[in-house]
């Protein structure tokens, strides 16, 4: 696909050009042609970022730079600009549903990610109200293994310019103090500790099936690696 195929909407910036209401610009490769509405189109041949008008409108050049949105374009005839629009991109409907997959795609990292710093949390609180040797040192390693999984989780955000979300930090943070307060009051501290880390590892294990199955539904093999990843080794610890 080049990088000015599709359909764009023609806006008026300034000069000499009338008004651009529904006028639209159609490319595809080589060529494409400005069109309003159902009337016929002038045709115009693609040469980087000029649209070289053919006959018989030969003579006519858009020029085009690159913009944040979109593109500039300059208008000119035989060389001489008269008036400048702003091209913006019509997204398909493909496009759109691509886009929000992806936004779907950050949201679920972004939640896998509070989900690992919330279970860090409880692991320091059940940790710290284990009295079985055994079970607290199995907690120790699943705490290691859960700040490796968080920073996957992490690098994966940072690589779709994302960053964790407060609002779900917030919500951890509250779950986890919560838990803390629960496990300072109620007895059997052990047994209870090793049924919430049971429940624990397999909602982690739902969690990255899901991520995994939505990353590759967007294309990102690295996200969905990495849910690969952290859930074989929450499937181990759940054994």
């Amino acid at each position: 696909m080049a990088e000015l195929d599709g359909v764009w909407d023609v806006k008026r910036t300034g000069g000499a050009l009338p008004p651009m209401l529904g006028v639209r610009k159609q490319i595809s490769g080589a060529s494409g042609e400005t069109k309003l509405g159902p009337l016929p189109g002038a045709s115009f041949d693609v040469v980087g970022l000029s649209l070289r008008y053919r006959a018989p409108f030969a003579g006519f050049v858009d020029v085009l730079e690159r913009d944040e949105e979109g593109y500039r374009g300059r208008a000119t005839f035989c060389g001489r600009e008269f008036g400048d629009f702003e091209l913006e991109r019509i997204k398909t409907g493909g496009e759109m549903a691509s886009e929000q997959l992806k936004e779907q795609l950050v949201k679920h990292i972004d939640e896998a990610y509070a989900m690992e710093q919330n279970v860090l949390r409880m692991l320091d609180g059940m940790i710290g109200t284990t009295e079985d040797s055994e079970i607290k040192n199995e907690l120790r390693e699943h705490k290691l293994e859960t700040e490796r999984h968080a920073e996957r989780m992490q690098q994966r955000l940072e690589a779709h310019s994302a960053t964790p979300s407060m609002v779900r930090e917030a919500g951890g943070i509250a779950g986890a103090l919560l838990k803390s307060v629960l496990d300072l009051t109620r007895g059997e501290k052990a047994g209870r500790n090793a049924r919430d880390g049971y429940a624990t590892e397999h909602l982690e294990i739902a969690s990255y099936q899901l991520l995994e199955r939505i990353a590759q539904r967007a294309g990102d093999e690295e996200t969905a690696e990495a849910a690969r990843e952290n859930r074989r080794d929450e499937e181990a610890m759940a054994k």
